[in-house]
Formats: structure tokens, sequence, C-alpha cells
């Protein structure tokens, strides 16, 4: 009975979903009476999920007020952050409040490009050439492919990277205010059945694994994909000992020994404390897809003592976020957007500023509870 409610029936009405819950508990012998309280018609999540029966919530709070001097983010902001893990928001929120002491952080957007890389095969080295020297020589009609399938996107370039009878090609979006993954996609295989009508390559698949989505990857850590970010924060000397109860010394050993020693060591992609923490509170709660914490996790922080004070910088190259399209729909993930000012057109670049500066917090406030040793102690007291 639950797989004659499923894909077959796409229903977001609520007796849809009710009948398909109901169909759910026969099956299961579950109760599902939480997941059937929720505040919003199921139809606002009709592009978002199949079979709906319910909805799961997360606990929401807040982070801040952050002082911000971005290139696009400029204010003080609250930050909604969906997690369920206890003492993240307050460390999120201690590290906000020494920011905000030292002046407030700064961030800029450095590159934003969304990629797909497909891969084609050719019969050889031969005709893997000629398919790139058309490239080079059609761009112009290639364009015209992809700006039949968007009136939102834009082709920057495309890298083409040979391998044998393999041919990948990393195609570099512009997608305004969208994450831009759907629209990349759509763009890309129009490009490529451009390609097999005039090359004669074969599309073997829209996503070779170059581009690299979802997946941590040095070309992402390098190249960046979607938005590359750099937040940054001075806090003086006085302040560091005052509110984080260490010294600006200790914290600069600490990032050091831990994050950058350490995780060359396990070779890991990034080296930061929990950047994917501060990401995927902030995503679920702005209805970001939450699978991009992964691009997020491989943030970069790095410290200086300077003359005594604090310098504190992240670095986060993959910052894959929209304020138009997918879970930014939904009507709680609406309002939390609207918290922050990152609702609707022209936000993008505004909302991650934010999660740079989100993340520059929880890295701030973790490094010194360890620099301090009060991590234990401070997740003793909250996080049990």
């Amino acid at each position: 009975m639950a797989e004659q409610k499923g894909l077959k029936n796409r229903g977001h009405s609520r007796a849809d979903v009710d009948e398909r819950r109901t169909a759910a508990e026969e099956f299961t012998g579950a109760k599902l009476e939480t997941i059937a309280a929720y505040g919003f018609e199921p139809e606002s999540a009709s592009k978002n999920i199949e079979n709906m029966i319910g909805t799961v919530q997360i606990p929401l709070g807040y982070g801040g007020p952050v002082k911000v001097h971005g290139e696009n983010a400029d204010g003080e902001f609250l930050i909604p952050l969906a997690t369920t893990e206890g003492a993240l928001v307050a460390s999120i929120s201690r590290g906000m409040s020494v920011i905000n002491a030292g002046g407030g952080a700064r961030a800029a957007v450095y590159e934003d490009y969304m990629t797909r890389a497909p891969v084609l095969r050719v019969d050889g080295i031969e005709h893997g050439r000629k398919v790139v020297e058309w490239i080079d020589a059609n761009m112009d009609r290639i364009h015209g492919a992809v700006a039949e399938t968007t009136s939102h996107g834009r082709l920057h370039r495309i890298d083409v990277y040979p391998n044998g009878r393999s041919l990948y090609l990393r195609c570099l979006y512009e997608t305004g205010d969208a994450m831009g993954m759907n629209m990349a996609t759509i763009a890309t295989e129009a490009i490529c059945r451009l390609l097999e009508r005039e090359t004669g390559a074969v599309m073997i698949s829209v996503s070779g694994n170059m581009c690299s989505d979802k997946k941590p990857a040095a070309i992402n850590m390098i190249n960046g994909r979607g938005k590359t970010v750099v937040a940054e924060a001075r806090i003086p000397k006085d302040i560091v000992e005052s509110k984080l109860h260490t010294t600006s010394a200790a914290v600069v050993e600490t990032n050091y020994r831990k994050n950058l020693v350490g995780s060359s060591m396990a070779g890991t992609f990034g080296a930061n404390a929990h950047a994917a923490n501060m990401v995927a509170a902030f995503y679920i709660a702005t209805g970001q897809d939450p699978a991009q914490v992964v691009g997020g996790s491989m943030s970069i922080t790095t410290c200086e003592d300077i003359d005594g004070d604090l310098y504190i910088c992240v670095r986060m190259p993959a910052v894959e976020v929209g304020t138009v399209g997918g879970g930014t729909r939904l009507p709680c993930q609406r309002e939390a957007l609207s918290m922050i000012g990152c609702l609707g057109d022209g936000k993008a670049k505004k909302l991650a500023e934010l999660v740079a500066v989100t993340v520059l917090a929880g890295e701030l406030s973790t490094l010194a509870a360890q620099a301090a040793g009060q991590l234990g102690s401070a997740h003793a007291a909250l996080g049990r």
C-alpha cells in the first residue's frame, strides 16, 4: 500500500499528504503524530520533495548580532542557525561578540562560478584535439546553445582536460542569485548535444566528477566552485585576554599545530576547526542544499599574532548558495532569509559573505576554547 502512494502519486495537498502518511503508518506500524504537525501548506514544497508525509522539525536559533563590513553585506545581522548540536549556537554567538568588540568582521567574494564537468568519449588523442579545436573556434554557437536553456545564466568559459579516449570539459557559469546546479546541468547538456552533432564526440555523463559536486576535491579548493569568499577580523590583545581568556600567541599556536599541521598529516581538504558545523546550521536554516556542506568543509583558517592582537581569517573556496529557487521557496526558510535581508534577487553574494563571517565566528570561539583548555567544559555545560 505504501508503494502505491509513492512516486506515482506526487500530490501535495493536505489530503494527499495525510493519505500517504496513513499508508506509511500502516506499513511501518509507527505513529507519525509529530511528523504530521506542520505549519505551512504542502503545495509550497511541491518542487522540493516527493512522497511528502509531513515534516521533520529542527530547532532554530540565532547567532549575533554580528557587525559585518563586507563588500555586499554591511551592517549588523542576527544569523539564523538550525541545529541539534548543543553549544554550537552559543559558541558562534561568543565568537560574534568578540568580533564586534574588535570592530566587526570584513568579508569579500572573489570568484562566483558554478561548474558542471561532463565527460565525453572520443576516438583517441587526435579526435579529442579536433573536438577541443572545434570548441575554441565555435564559442559563439556554444553561447547560443546555453542561451536557449536559460535567461539568467551565462557561460563564462570551458576548461578542457583530455585523457585518452575521455575528454572532460569543466564548464563555468555565472548563475545570478540561484545556486545554479540545475541551470548548469541543463545548459551543459545542451552544449554536449551540440558537440555530438558537430564533432562525433559522445556524452557519457553530464557530470564526469570534475565539477566536483558534493565531493571533497582539490580542484574546488584551488579553483573554487560557487563563490570563493574570504572573511577576516582583528581582535585587540586586551579583548582576547578578557573575553576569550587566552592569548593571541596561544590561539595562533593552536591553529598552527591543529588546523595546519594536523590537517596536513591527516591529508584533509581544508584546514579548519569545524567549519562544516557552522555551514550546516546556516544552510539548513536558509534553504540551501545541505549536501553542499562538503564545499564549506574545505575552508582554511589562518591566525596571526600582530603586536599582541589576534588576526583571524577564513578562506572558503566553495560556498554554493542561492537566494532564489530550491529550498529558498519554502516558507520557514524564506522567513529565515528575510531575517538577514537575503531573500530574492541581488542577495546571493551578501548571503555568501554572511556564511563566511559565521564560520569565522565559530572558528574563533572554538580555537580560543581549545587554546584555553575550555572546550570540554563548554560541551559538558551546554552540549549534553
